[in-house]
């Protein structure tokens, strides 16, 4: 068991944890969930050793070892392997002594201990964790550092789960795995024989791997049974429950108040009047509960959506040396309102497809027509090392909107999910999520009609993810998505693609189907698979191929609320053009007719934007009515 006390912290004098006490039974898989910023990977720090506490304690048994995965990945000549089976530094150092022992009691001794340990399985255990996380037998037996620094850090995080210690505390492990190798560590994790305990903001990991949470919240810890949805509903009960006591509380200290104010002047009502006091002062008050408010995404609407398909790609092939295509026998189209995912290991090639579809890489050969007019916005985590380090939010924008007024420029930022007090501060000193929020809205600035996404969530919080999820499925433009949350992925797309074996492919299942794919499991046989079902009764893949049709069927009715938004605007602009024509006193005096016939042109777009207005509402009723089926 691991039992953290009275503990309380600070970072350069902010206090992150105050008088915080949670309870970890032997075994336990939890998640330590909370905002950015609260503190999780300093309570990580405290249980390791790294950093003092100001006050309280952690327990753990006795000679219990601790895990992490190293700060630092490895970047030596040695093998992948190699690195992994050195993690165990107890089997290492028992092998390296039996090559020099002579003592047949303690040849003995060590052989016992190696066999208790499964020391001659190691290597296989090793490959197989290595396996999991994308490194196939010829890429375990290359040196580290002829891997990326992404790659690298998969190699960390095997060799912390080879050594298996009895506490093992990850941070945010999904940052550096595509989905397949998510799916991986989420099995893993869920069959693990010891204590963990994850920091991470992937709802589905925080779902399947997990059998606790403990949330970190106002600088306190508290613990929940069961995973992450268990816990949503078990934390709005209770702030439901303390909302419901405040408003209790506050009424009973009024009507005490209210005694208390009218009879403590009065002799004969004194002593009640201070025993009314006295109880009050017992009753104490409720706290409030206290909503963090998240900075939503907006991604602007395209001003005119070409006609399907808007990208067809017949015969295509692409790569980087000519000769030697990454992807070829690509026969696909994209129409515009279509919602991609993108699946398959990193490597496979998804990134480079997200290239060739943005237009960054040009088609070796086959055949490739785009829509006239086509305006696509391209995000990927990589493109976060282009910001400018010493310019704010605010100056990125403004190179956009050269001529367009500060506050024209700010309204932009705050749109992109920036708070107020965040537009000046220079890109270096804002936080993940808060560069990849400017980053986004910089993609997606010029109202593009296809929006490419490349692992959009990785400095993203839960609820940061929920509110892209829902500026997503507001957007009217077509969607193609990387991404290794799976809860982005089955709330926002349609249709999914698998990039595999040199091309693209449509994959017809649902990520239900993928995951079992994924950790090894028979693919279900098509008369004996047992799909899981949506709340209409459908499986995942019909409800994809369901949400595209209505949008299809509602896409004449969507051109109609875009044109009357054309026509409002039109208006709203003769109308303000008008008004100023007629707040000039000259035009009265040298034309009286002329200004009568202003006044009669303002007074007609003024009935006609009121009926716009009106129609407007009736349409987008009708079509959100639509939406919902």
């Amino acid at each position: 068991m691991i039992t953290i006390s009275g503990l309380s912290a600070r970072i350069a004098g902010r206090l992150l944890l105050d008088n915080a006490s949670v309870s970890l039974p032997s075994g336990t898989k939890a998640g330590l969930v909370g905002r950015n910023g609260a503190g999780k990977s300093t309570l990580f720090r405290i249980i390791t050793g790294d950093l003092a506490a100001e006050a309280g304690s952690v327990s753990l048994p006795k000679n219990a070892r601790i895990g992490q995965v190293a700060q630092e990945a490895p970047g030596t000549d040695d093998p992948l392997i190699e690195i992994v089976l050195a993690a165990d530094k107890e089997r290492a150092a028992l092998l390296q002594e039996a090559e020099t022992a002579t003592d047949p009691h303690r040849i003995a001794e060590i052989q016992t201990r190696l066999a208790d340990i499964g020391a001659h399985a190691a290597e296989a255990r090793a490959a197989s964790i290595l396996a999991g996380l994308g490194f196939d037998h010829e890429a375990q037996q290359r040196p580290a550092k002829s891997f990326s620094g992404g790659w690298r850090m998969r190699v960390a995080l095997a060799a912390v789960l080879f050594s298996e210690p009895d506490l093992l505390l990850l941070d945010e492990p999904t940052n550096y795995l595509d989905l397949e190798g998510t799916l991986w560590l989420e099995d893993y994790v869920r069959r693990y024989p010891h204590t963990v305990l994850i920091i991470s903001h992937d709802r589905d990991l925080l779902n399947t791997a997990v059998n606790a949470i403990v949330h970190l919240d106002q600088k306190k810890l508290t613990f929940y049974r069961g995973g992450y949805d268990q816990f949503e509903r078990q934390k709005a009960e209770a702030d439901e429950l303390q909302m419901k006591a405040k408003a209790k509380n506050e009424a009973a200290r009024k009507h005490l108040q209210s005694f208390i104010d009218r009879f403590k002047a009065k002799a004969t009502k004194a002593r009640q009047a201070q025993s009314r006091v006295k109880a009050l002062e017992r009753m104490g008050t409720v706290a409030a509960v206290i909503e963090d408010h998240v900075q939503g995404f907006t991604f602007p609407e395209p001003e005119k959506q070409p006609a399907s398909p808007i990208i067809a790609v017949s015969g295509g092939a692409v790569g980087y040396a000519p000769g030697n295509p990454i992807l070829k026998r690509m026969n696909l189209r994209i129409d515009n309102d279509d919602r991609i995912a993108l699946l398959g290991s990193n490597g496979n090639g998804k990134s480079t497809f997200a290239k060739f579809i943005s237009g960054k890489l040009s088609a070796e050969s086959g055949e490739v027509k785009t829509a006239p007019g086509l305006k696509i916005g391209f995000f990927a985590q990589h493109q976060l090392d282009d910001l400018v380090p010493t310019q704010s939010a605010v100056e990125h924008v403004r190179r956009l909107m050269v001529d367009a007024p500060e506050a024209k420029v700010r309204a932009r930022v705050a749109q992109m999910g920036l708070a107020t007090e965040k537009m000046d501060t220079p890109a270096k000193d804002l936080s993940g999520g808060e560069k990849a929020r400017l980053l986004m809205g910089l993609a997606a600035f010029d109202a593009p009609n296809l929006l490419i996404l490349d692992e959009p969530t990785n400095h993203l919080d839960i609820d940061s993810r929920r509110a892209l999820i829902e500026a997503l499925n507001d957007y009217q433009g077509a969607v193609i998505l990387i991404s290794h949350d799976r809860h982005l992925i089955e709330a926002t797309v349609d249709r999914l693609w698998l990039v595999k074996d040199g091309t693209v492919a449509s994959f017809d299942g649902d990520l239900e189907e993928y995951r079992t794919l994924i950790v090894g499991g028979p693919k279900p046989k098509e008369d004996k698979a047992r799909p899981v079902l949506t709340d209409d009764g459908l499986s995942k893949a019909d409800q994809r191929k369901a949400n595209a049709d209505r949008r299809a069927s509602l896409a004449p009715l969507k051109k109609k609320i875009n044109d009357v938004e054309s026509l409002t605007a039109k208006l709203e602009k003769q109308i303000q053009v008008l008004d100023g024509e007629l707040a000039d006193p000259q035009l009265y005096e040298k034309s009286p007719a002329k200004a009568a016939q202003k006044a009669k042109e303002r007074s007609d777009a003024a009935d006609r934007l009121a009926a716009a207005e009106e129609h407007w509402l009736e349409l987008s009723s009708e079509y959100e009515e639509g939406m919902a089926g």
